[in-house]
């Protein structure tokens, strides 16, 4: 009698990630349970159509929200790419440079940079667009990580890599361009992805120079309504719609970059 063939690895995976999203909405209707039970106990008249009377509002900064970040996602890579490719250049200037471009945006708070942005550099340039200065500010935030996501995907490739591009005759520019850093780009695309999270939920802290987006249009429609839990739950829920995705395609991508490594002949 022939012995059952096994069953293949992608089944135990689809029954685990099965198994993991019963849990997950599990817990969720657990929390939902216990945040009513609570809120039940406050004695809270809810008004929902106080709200949803400007739902306009909401819309309108949730669409601010969204541009705001794409744009400052794609203002960053560009700054990051180029820091993270002047870190490992080999060139002492530029790599000082960019080593002093990351320590001061990551050392230094995102507020207080919007802060010293708006209020001094706009000033000084005269821009007084709230914008294009957050968007701006924003953007060279985040690309002070991507820089150093940049320069480990880098310096993550083996350096035999290195070796025989140069000994083919390519600079050590053309050997990163055009051989190292194609295959850094396949572990950079995660951490990226995870970033474009984490500048959506930073942009919320643009509220603070006037910018309409999200938060501030929930703070514009609570001072209208003073309905604070019908304003502010609603406000949360829309972050997390636009965050959720991203964090379930980061880990898919980190999931495949760890699968990938590991059937790669060495």
């Amino acid at each position: 009698m022939d012995a059952c063939p096994p069953l293949p690895r992608a089944f135990f995976r689809s029954v685990a990630d099965m198994a993991r999203l019963v849990v997950r909405f599990a817990i969720l209707a657990v929390l939902a349970g216990l945040s009513w039970l609570v809120l039940s106990r406050l004695r809270y008249h809810w008004d929902w159509s106080a709200v949803w009377a400007y739902r306009s509002i909401f819309l309108d900064g949730l669409g601010l929200t969204l541009a705001v970040s794409v744009v400052a996602i794609t203002l960053g890579l560009c700054f990051g790419l180029l820091s993270g490719l002047a870190s490992v250049s080999g060139n002492l200037v530029l790599s000082e440079l960019a080593a002093l471009y990351v320590g001061a945006f990551r050392g230094t708070p995102l507020l207080v940079q919007i802060l010293i942005f708006y209020f001094c550099v706009g000033v000084v340039v005269r821009v007084d667009s709230p914008f294009v200065i957050g968007t701006f500010t924003l953007s060279l935030f985040s690309g002070a990580y991507i820089s150093e996501m940049v320069r480990a995907g880098v310096e993550s490739v083996d350096h035999g890599q290195w070796e025989a591009a140069m000994s083919s005759g390519m600079t050590r520019g053309q050997a990163l361009l055009h051989v190292v850093l194609p295959q850094a780009a396949r572990r950079i695309v995660a951490p990226v992805t995870g970033q474009f999270v984490s500048c959506i939920k930073d942009s919320s802290l643009l509220s603070v120079i006037s910018l309409r987006e999200l938060t501030k249009a929930a703070e514009v429609v609570n001072a209208s309504t003073y309905r604070t839990f019908e304003t502010y739950l609603p406000l949360a829920l829309l972050y997390l719609l636009l965050t959720w995705p991203l964090s379930h395609l980061t880990r898919r991508l980190e999931r495949g970059i760890r699968n990938g490594m590991r059937e790669t002949p060495r």
